[in-house]
């Protein structure tokens, strides 16, 4: 069935689970027209809200309330140039969902969703899912605004839990990760359907991007949902292994490493042992109060809630097998079926690239998918940009290491042209690094 016609029987066939409800109060500022904004049906969403913007860049959402700055906040640095003016649509709702974890526009309800149409759309679609447990509107300044900018279509979703107290969502250990691909999934059809309602054909590409969470979800989106997609950019992609590395082994060394710097000089080799780089130390002390520990609890009691011991304490290796088969629902192969970029920093001091991307690049050869994947070392690159700011002449940003590698993805999707090897990206000594980033020299 040729591809409009897929996307037609689908909208038809699920249209009757979509109910419009009562649309939540949002900002209306002079530029927003609500009552000549007619919008696609988001086949399956409980709620959706339109408005047509002058602006759907944060340069304008800001200011007319469709986007939330916190979501963003700390994820880019401060230097970071963003395009702007670019007029079309908004679509923000939820999907039927039983958690309240997300409360934006006072829904109090997960699955939230926004889909953004650009008026000059140049035939694409671009997938996202949220990094941490953070909400739909995190990638608006590194992904959104930037794919709208060169005509995308954009869409994203909360992945069906958000913040903190996100394991709480479901019934089994695992199932709050787990939503997380469903929910991509099923945001991705209705994103699709919507684009070809909005300009009468269907996206000719849909490329998915992630950074953290977010680039698992791309991982396992085109291992698990392949015919979706055309291709990703995985952004330091978490990596869930039931029977490898993952952070619930490698996290508790560090943790006990770092809280014994202080008495034991000799303690420093458990935190490098753990996969931490050497050069990554002035970054410790900042990961220790902000990341390890919270980062080891949240996920520990995701997938093992009846451990009732000190996290620093925690072996994952030795836990009974109901925990290991809670992590291999959510587990990644490396079987990729679409072609895929992998970035990650060597300094990423959440996600050490060791024992995360250096993994899941050999998970890809042994599966035979090597073709299919380019991977680039960012030498100085740190889990989040926003540290740059603070270390400049440690760190490199990863943005403009993204927004490279979404190019080489859009020749190598499009026409076929192969992106520059794999390799590890040296730091240049100079020049704008916040906004210049070459995949090969």
């Amino acid at each position: 069935m040729p591809p409009l016609r897929r996307l037609t029987a689908l909208t038809a066939a699920l249209a009757g689970t979509a109910v419009i409800a009562g649309y939540a109060t949002l900002p209306a500022p002079p530029d927003v027209l609500l009552a000549q904004c007619p919008a696609p049906l988001v086949v399956g969403a409980q709620t959706q809200i339109a408005a047509c913007l002058g602006d759907l860049t944060t340069a304008g959402t800001v200011a007319s309330g469709h986007t939330v700055p916190a979501d963003w906040a700390g994820l880019h640095p401060s230097g970071a140039r963003n395009p702007s003016g670019v007029p079309g649509m908004q679509i923000d709702g939820y999907f039927p969902d039983g958690s309240t974890t997300n409360t934006h526009h006072g829904w109090n309800h997960d699955s939230q969703f926004v889909i953004r149409l650009p008026d000059n759309w140049n035939g694409g679609l671009v997938v996202a899912g949220t990094p941490g447990n953070r909400r739909q509107y995190a990638n608006d300044f590194i992904i959104s605004d930037w794919v709208l900018a060169r005509g995308y279509a954009y869409a994203a979703t909360d992945k069906g839990n958000t913040g903190a107290e996100f394991h709480r969502d479901g019934v089994a250990p695992g199932d709050a990760v787990a939503e997380w691909n469903t929910r991509v999934t099923q945001l991705t059809i209705a994103a699709q359907t919507a684009v070809a309602q909005r300009y009468g054909r269907p996206a000719g590409n849909t490329l998915m991007a992630g950074i953290s969470n977010a680039g698992y979800l791309v991982r396992w989106q085109l291992e698990n949902a392949p015919w979706l997609y055309d291709g990703g950019v995985d952004w330091e992609g978490s990596l869930w292994q039931a029977d490898g590395a993952n952070l619930l082994s490698f996290l508790p060394p560090a943790l006990r490493g770092y809280a014994d710097l202080a008495h034991d000089p000799g303690a420093r080799n458990a935190v490098l042992d753990a996969g931490f780089d050497a050069a990554s130390e002035p970054l410790w002390e900042y990961h220790n109060t902000a990341y390890w520990e919270l980062t080891q609890r949240m996920y520990r009691q995701e997938f093992d809630p009846a451990y009732t011991g000190s996290d620093a304490d925690y072996d994952y290796a030795a836990r009974p097998a109901a925990v290991h088969d809670a992590m291999r629902r959510v587990s990644l192969t490396g079987r990729i079926e679409r072609p895929l970029i992998t970035l990650h920093g060597t300094l990423d001091t959440l996600l050490p690239i060791g024992r995360d991307s250096d993994v899941y690049a050999v998970l890809i050869r042994d599966q035979g998918r090597e073709a299919a994947h380019r991977y680039y070392r960012i030498d100085g690159g740190n889990h989040v940009d926003g540290l740059y700011d603070r270390h400049p002449n440690l760190l490199r940003p990863m943005l403009p290491c993204f927004r490279s590698a979404f190019e080489a993805l859009e020749s190598w999707t499009a026409t076929g042209q192969l992106p520059p090897p794999t390799a590890t990206l040296p730091r240049p000594a100079g020049g704008d690094l916040a906004n210049t980033c070459a995949l090969q020299g």
